[in-house]
């Protein structure tokens, strides 16, 4: 969801218009009840465990991954994963495209770890308990003179093995369309010298077509979000594992191949002078997570 009032922070284009292109027809009134009371129901089950996965128990990973994936079959999602192997690596910072909220379900079933997210994500019903118990790095996007703690905060959790995973656009597009990635997040990994695992995250509806349903965007409320969710037919989130990026000495240099990794070479060309632009020497254009 894209916030305004500060020149800096990175705005999407995406608007009810993107929200009706990714649509699709819903179905019997019989079954949309059907579906949506069923899910609502297990989501609400499954949220009632949650604190088990604040317990330090051996295969504490493994568990995050099975909550994840229940929780995304509870709202009706299925998630399919292909390319390079995950690697069993410590310290790896993990970054994506942004969409929606789910993002964290999506990365989670399959590399779960620390989150840098908006600093209000914590305040939400339900989702907050969730983002305290993975422990979210949070960030400020009005007070972005704490952004170079937040990159400190991140490059020290990298060093201690943790994986963190970041959302370098900055805000949450719609799926059809996308930002650029701003380079500030990636100091984290060039300071910590470690490795940052792209992913290209993408949903789907059943028959193959882009779906808009999980977007979170513009003045899209997170009640009305989830609401269209629930009630759409089986949405699919495909995530793509891509090559491993050694951090390098530049992270702007990270940051485009990062980017081409998740976007492909050709849609990079455009948003890299962008992003180039927005990387001005105070770090105050640099926000990097909606």
């Amino acid at each position: 969801m894209t916030v305004t009032g500060n020149p800096w922070l990175p705005k999407a284009t995406c608007d009810e218009g993107c929200m009706h292109a990714g649509a699709a027809a819903l179905g019997s009134r019989p079954a949309v009840w059907t579906r949506t009371t069923l899910r609502v129901t297990g989501a609400v089950l499954l949220f009632l465990a949650v604190p088990l996965l604040a317990v330090p128990l051996p295969g504490r990973s493994h568990l995050q991954r099975a909550y994840c994936r229940l929780m995304l079959r509870c709202v009706g999602v299925r998630i399919t994963v292909s390319g390079g192997p995950i690697r069993n690596l410590r310290g790896v910072l993990v970054v994506s495209g942004h969409v929606s909220w789910l993002d964290i379900f999506s990365i989670g079933a399959v590399l779960p770890g620390s989150f840098v997210a908006r600093a209000d994500l914590i305040d939400w019903p339900a989702l907050g308990v969730v983002a305290r118990i993975m422990k979210v790095i949070p960030i400020e996007r009005e007070n972005l003179r704490r952004l170079p703690a937040v990159v400190g905060a991140v490059a020290a959790r990298l060093r201690g093995g943790h994986t963190v995973v970041a959302f370098p656009e900055g805000t949450t597009w719609c799926g059809l369309g996308y930002g650029p990635f701003r380079p500030a997040m990636f100091q984290a990994a060039v300071d910590a010298g470690r490795p940052v695992q792209p992913l290209r995250l993408t949903y789907h509806h059943r028959d193959g077509s882009p779906s808009t349903v999980p977007a979170y965007i513009g003045e899209d409320t997170l009640l009305a979000s989830i609401r269209r969710l629930v009630t759409a037919r089986r949405t699919v989130v495909h995530v793509q594992v891509q090559s491993l990026e050694l951090p390098g000495a530049d992270r702007r240099d990270l940051a485009a191949r990062c980017e081409a990794a998740v976007r492909g070479p050709g849609a990079v060309a455009g948003h890299r002078r962008a992003a180039r632009t927005a990387d001005t020497g105070a770090a105050a254009g640099e926000v990097l997570v909606a």
